[in-house]
């Protein structure tokens, strides 16, 4: 088993185990103690679990949005296919909004080579673009948010509203037909609110998981996106209801 699939695996354990032990992991495995540990360590620093004698204890809180470094390691290859296609949609020249998320992350990575202006809500975004020589990088103010890393509050918005976009580009906590796009946090609802007002187009990413969710905070209905794109996972009356409502779809 591959390093990221053997880190999920154990990610899932956690998610409904209160503990797990070294011994039991490696036997499941079929790797060696050693291993384990440096998993468990990794994720350690990620916030997703305290190493104790003989293996770990959960840190992830039942009903919330998981870490971000749980999510990262999520339908990783599904937001790779995605920003692929998200980056072959943006033309040189334009201004973007670049919302916080694993997904968008992945898509800051494909944009680093492109002649472009990115207002990024997230550092981890902010970082993959410093150094791209033709990105014209504008970081909005805010309150940042510890793990996540993302930027919030009054401050964000304010930014963000005074400014201008071709393209908001704004990742999903969960989305369905039923209940438009839902945030886990009502600050990140605000801020992704601010940018679908400000942009001329709006285009929805999201691996196919987020469908079957409906989080606390409501952002907007489908009829405030121009184009979703997601995976081959999306249930087909999912698809129905976003191209009845006029929204494109597109399958990465």
């Amino acid at each position: 088993m591959e390093s990221a699939e053997r880190l999920q695996a154990i990610v899932r354990v956690l998610q409904t185990t209160d503990s797990v032990g070294v011994t039991e992991l490696a036997a499941e495995h079929g790797c060696s103690e050693m291993t384990i540990r440096r998993d468990l360590d990794q994720l350690a620093q990620q916030g997703i679990l305290r190493r104790v004698r003989g293996g770990a204890v959960s840190l992830l809180l039942r009903g919330e949005n998981p870490p971000f470094g749980v999510r990262e390691l999520e339908a990783h290859e599904s937001k790779k296919r995605i920003a692929a296609s998200v980056a072959d949609l943006v033309s040189d020249g334009e201004a973007v909004l670049l919302d916080s998320g694993t997904t968008t992350l992945e898509i800051a990575k494909r944009l680093v080579d492109r002649r472009l202006t990115v207002v990024p809500t997230s550092l981890q975004s902010a970082q993959e673009l410093s150094t791209a020589p033709r990105i014209k990088l504008v970081i909005p103010g805010g309150e940042l948010r510890q793990g996540e890393l993302n930027l919030a509050g009054p401050l964000t918005e304010a930014a963000i509203r005074a400014l201008r976009f071709d393209t908001a580009i704004i990742g999903c906590c969960a989305l369905s037909a039923e209940h438009g796009m839902t945030s886990f946090d009502l600050d990140d609802a605000a801020v992704k609110q601010a940018a679908i007002a400000s942009a001329r187009r709006v285009i929805a990413v999201t691996d196919s998981s987020k469908f079957s969710r409906t989080a606390f905070a409501f952002v907007c209905g489908l009829d405030r996106f121009d184009l979703l794109v997601t995976d081959e996972g999306i249930p087909a009356e999912q698809r129905t209801a976003f191209e009845a409502a006029g929204v494109a779809v597109r399958i990465a």
